[in-house]
């Protein structure tokens, strides 16, 4: 392959390294010249050319990047075309990424217009994340490089996702005079956010004493008899394990498993006790797990959800890279080339749990009341439903009958927040925990007491959110006054996993650092309903 400038007698067949602008029209990098093209440049005054002219054997950037691809193991991925020299890889599904090193070096290390990039080993991924790249540098590249590629790959996995398998959870948690019952509460919650993304699910939740004695009882109850009994077991103690003989290992021992390790070298993580009963695992959490903040207890336990066998071996090996203190949340890779940004998905969350105060004490509630004959829940719902977003799911809390009763027969699902009373952060954790919605690229977030906002203002919200690529905020306003509803992205989700008491997403939205676009939808942006007479104004009707 030769580089340089050629003049355009001698240009026929050369591969056109920068783009080329003329009165006529532009001329694209990376196209092969042809006698016509030559002709109209001429004609407009160029005399030569910056490009590529190919030997025997080179491949074409693109051509280079599929035949590498290509032979990529395709389980749970999916694979962009090539454009540009470059062939994204995508998750095709909820998992772990697990890649190889060595196998990524060696790639790397054939040529240097040959390269793979790839997210760090062992990172847990939603289904549509980016997780890697092929990229051939130049404009062309050897022919036998690209097959020394090609053979290496065929022979080797240099990554994978393993897909997470849903599990059914036992909680233990040890009490102490000193351990609030509030903390007790919060840490189930936080463990059932954790296991949401792999679809499993907290069973049970068992408060025992902190002794040796009592939490053995326990782990024989619950030893399985042939395939039942819980698929994994999470012991949080009151207190922090201190030794290898501590209460968590000791209990593991004595009830006939086998303890793999105490402690790890991951901080915040340090505490960690990894054994197993039988077949089931048992991880003894670190108190940093009653934290929302990644912490050395969320990787082993997204090994364990994608099936794999987490042994003392793979623990002593996570210190490189297990300081977490003080490390900001890393962004996900951007994709390099637009896609259509139709695919992208949007999923709506109707907060239907709200306690209506300002109804007076007369037994009635905004929900219930009457549009056309239609309770405002339902009428709401039915929006959503035919509006751009999908699936809908409907936090209730407050008279969850009554709501549910009006929501009956729509193709939407109900999510109980039993918590509504503490304010409208539970109902948002409890919808953004929703495995239906988790999975979307964004969440429409829509308060249920707003009667005018239509399917037109959902779409208009969705498709400026959809054009912006995904990684916005997009919010309702009427005369550049912030209002309702709002699309908050993926990468937020994780902020309002940790939101806590009558707190909204105003805080992460301003907060986040992430953009935002406001789309002006008229008054329907700031028109609730809370008392009976603003029900009446906006044309409702309450029944006793």
């Amino acid at each position: 392959m030769k580089y340089g400038t050629f003049n355009l007698g001698e240009a026929e067949g050369v591969v056109l390294a920068h783009s080329i602008r003329l009165p006529s029209g532009r001329i694209s990098k990376g196209q092969i010249l042809s006698k016509e093209d030559i002709a109209r440049m001429s004609q407009e005054g160029v005399a030569s050319v910056v490009a590529v002219r190919l030997d025997p054997g080179d491949m074409l950037e693109d051509h280079a990047a599929a035949a590498i691809a290509n032979v990529i193991a395709p389980d749970n991925l999916r694979f962009s075309e090539a454009a540009t020299g470059r062939v994204n890889i995508y998750a095709n599904a909820d998992g772990l990424f697990v890649a190889d090193k060595t196998v990524v070096d060696a790639l790397n290390r054939i040529d240097p217009a040959i390269t793979l990039a790839c997210l760090a080993d062992h990172v847990t991924v939603r289904e549509g994340d980016m997780v890697a790249t092929v990229k051939i540098i130049p404009l062309a590249v050897s022919g036998d490089g690209v097959a020394e590629a090609v053979s290496l790959l065929s022979g080797a996995v240099p990554f994978q996702v393993k897909v997470f398998h849903p599990r059914a959870v036992t909680l233990i948690a040890t009490e102490l005079p000193s351990l609030k019952t509030s903390v007790m509460d919060r840490t189930a919650k936080l463990l059932e956010q954790r296991l949401a993304i792999s679809g499993s699910r907290l069973t049970k939740e068992i408060r025992i004493s902190h002794t040796v004695e009592r939490l053995t009882e326990v782990l024989l109850e619950l030893k399985p008899e042939e395939t039942r009994g819980p698929a994994m077991i999470v012991v949080f103690g009151a207190s922090a394990v201190a030794d290898k003989d501590d209460v968590i290992p000791a209990a593991i021992r004595r009830a006939g498993g086998e303890v793999h390790q105490v402690g790890m070298p991951v901080d915040p993580g340090n505490l960690l006790v990894l054994g197993r009963i039988g077949e089931v695992p048992v991880l003894g959490a670190p108190g940093c797990a009653r934290s929302p903040k990644e912490n050395g207890f969320d990787w082993v336990l997204s090994r364990l959800m994608a099936g794999e066998a987490v042994t003392s071996f793979d623990i002593t090996g996570m210190g490189v890279g297990g300081l977490l203190m003080e490390i900001a949340s890393r962004p996900k890779p951007r994709d390099s080339i637009i896609e259509k940004t139709a695919d992208l998905s949007v999923g709506a969350l109707l907060l239907a749990a709200g306690q209506a105060r300002r109804m007076g004490n007369g037994g009635l509630h905004k929900l219930l009341a009457e549009f056309d004959g239609i309770p405002l829940a339902r009428r709401t719902a039915t929006m959503l439903q035919s509006s751009q977003a999908s699936p809908v799911v409907v936090v209730t809390g407050h008279r969850r009958k009554d709501v549910e009763a009006a929501l009956a027969g729509l193709e939407i699902s109900c999510c109980f927040n039993p918590n509504y009373a503490s304010g409208i952060a539970s109902s948002l954790v409890a919808g953004f925990s929703n495995p239906e919605l988790a999975s979307k690229d964004g969440i429409l977030v829509m308060l249920a007491d707003m009667p005018s906002v239509t399917a037109e203002h959902v779409s208009m919200l969705i498709t400026a959110f959809r054009e912006a690529g995904g990684d916005v905020v997009i919010r309702s306003v009427s005369g550049g006054k912030r209002g309702n509803p709002v699309i908050l992205p993926r990468v937020a989700y994780d902020a309002v996993l940790g939101l806590q008491g009558d707190v909204g997403a105003r805080a992460i939205i301003e907060s986040s650092g992430l953009p935002i676009i406001d789309i002006d939808i008229g008054p329907a942006a700031h028109l609730d309903v809370d008392t009976p007479e603003e029900v009446a104004a906006a044309g409702g009707i309450l029944r006793g």
